[in-house]
């Protein structure tokens, strides 16, 4: 067993403070109590309040080779989410299988010391530069399982469908490697990412389409039908007005509309953006059951739009939040905009009542979903593996009442106020530093250094 003594942990009913935590040998919590156990044991001593580690619900990892690349705009140019995916589809041919798991284990190195202990990784880029699948069809999805061992982060690898160029449309070249012309094709490799996971403790499958607007809507339809019955659907609904334009033109709905009448939605589906629904969309998805994942970050910076978060969290929505291009990596940055953005629409501060716990409440619930469809019941439980990112109480802003500690959190702190991230009950970020952060650092600058996009 491993003791720990935070200053606080956070429950869901409030702050256990002090805190002290029992650790088996597997990283399972066996004593959690403001009372150490009656033995003699040895305390490993943080000054630190320990909440919950986040979950990263949407990440392309290859896109984090390409963070702030696509930023420079020529005078008189016009740029915008169109113009930034000819980019992605520069920085996708470029990369070989080592450069993808060394661009992912520096990513999940950087998640973890920003808070996050577990990450969905929505993973499309297949197959070889030339479209063709390797010899093992999860080979890349493989690499990115290594990626996380290295970090220490746990992973949901969730491959997913890629069929078509837009609705109705064929693939263009450049997506050559993220495509499954058939369904058959795609159950093939979900078979061998399946296999792929069965290796790795802290390794988990989930699956899905990229989209309405990349995979036939009969084929939508049948993946979910024909796909696994006990684990996470992940999927894109619409960012960019465009989509949703298309969408009605083509399947004659628009796109949250479409799946509402068309699937089943329930706590086991996680719908990327739904950046434009009008009020009828916000009503029927908050009363599904789905998940909304947001990316706040991603949609700012690709000029997407404002998610209708108050509206959807009136209407009893659920929703999970997720790094999606990596233009930002901090959690309490994207809780934080998911907040502003409504308060610059409405015009009010109380968007939510109690704010950051109704943000931390629902954002670690539909997170927990979007990894495993068993979320816990609370933010720390006897038998559940120990992930927390521990907040340093040393950091004037968390110089507070607990009963103001968390919303002081959420609103001032960035990263360098996380003293560290256990995962399983072991640092894998302390004292502000990952652990292994030279090892995965030289890889990655070696696969920077030979990017050719």
């Amino acid at each position: 067993m491993k003791y720990y003594k935070f200053k606080g942990l956070l429950l869901s009913k409030g702050w256990l403070s002090p805190a002290y935590v029992g650790v088996d040998d597997a990283g399972r919590i066996q004593h959690l109590s403001e009372q150490p156990p009656a033995e003699v044991v040895a305390f490993e001593t943080v000054n630190g309040y320990a909440l919950p580690g986040f979950q990263n619900a949407h990440s392309h990892a290859f896109q984090f080779a390409m963070a702030g690349m696509a930023e420079k705009h020529e005078p008189g140019s016009r740029d915008d989410f169109w113009s930034w995916r000819e980019a992605m589809y520069k920085c996708a041919l470029s990369l070989d299988p080592a450069q993808i798991e060394a661009v992912a284990a520096m990513l999940y190195a950087e998640m973890l010391r920003k808070g996050y202990t577990s990450v969905a990784e929505f993973h499309y880029l297949h197959h070889d530069p030339s479209g063709k699948p390797y010899a093992n069809w999860a080979e890349t999805g493989e690499r990115l399982i290594a990626a996380a061992k290295t970090a220490g982060i746990k992973i949901t690898l969730v491959p997913v469908f890629y069929q078509k160029g837009n609705f109705g449309e064929p693939p263009q070249p450049r997506q050559r490697r993220f495509i499954s012309a058939t369904l058959d094709d795609y159950l093939h490799l979900l078979d061998d990412s399946a296999a792929a996971v069965k290796n790795d403790e802290n390794a988990k499958l989930g699956f899905g389409v990229h989209s309405l607007r990349a995979v036939n809507a009969e084929d939508v339809i049948n993946t979910f039908k024909d796909g696994p019955t006990h684990i996470p659907f992940h999927l894109h609904a619409a960012e960019q007005r465009k989509e949703v334009s298309d969408c009605e033109a083509y399947l004659k709905k628009r796109p949250v509309q479409w799946l509402t009448e068309n699937l089943p939605l329930n706590e086991r589906f996680h719908i990327v953006h739904c950046t434009h629904m009008n009020n009828e969309e916000v009503l029927t998805l908050a009363k599904s059951g789905a998940q909304v994942v947001l990316c706040p970050g991603t949609e700012g910076n690709l000029g997407d739009g404002i998610f209708r978060l108050t509206d959807y969290a009136r209407a009893g929505g659920n929703w999970s939040i997720g790094t999606d291009s990596h233009i930002s990596l901090n959690p309490l940055e994207d809780l934080r905009w998911m907040d502003y953005a409504q308060r610059l629409t409405t015009h009010q501060r109380n968007t939510f009542d109690d704010g950051a716990t109704k943000l931390m409440i629902k954002t670690l619930d539909g997170g927990r979903r979007a990894m495993t469809t068993s979320p816990l019941k609370d933010f720390f439980e006897i038998n559940a593996p120990f992930d927390a990112a521990v907040f340093d109480a040393g950091n004037p802003f968390l110089e507070r009442r607990l009963d103001q500690m968390l919303p002081s959190i959420l609103y001032t702190c960035d990263a360098s106020a996380i003293l560290g991230t256990l995962v399983n009950g072991k640092w894998r970020v302390k004292n502000h530093v990952h652990l292994q952060q030279e090892s995965i650092r030289a890889p990655f600058r070696e696969a920077m250094k030979n990017l050719s996009f």
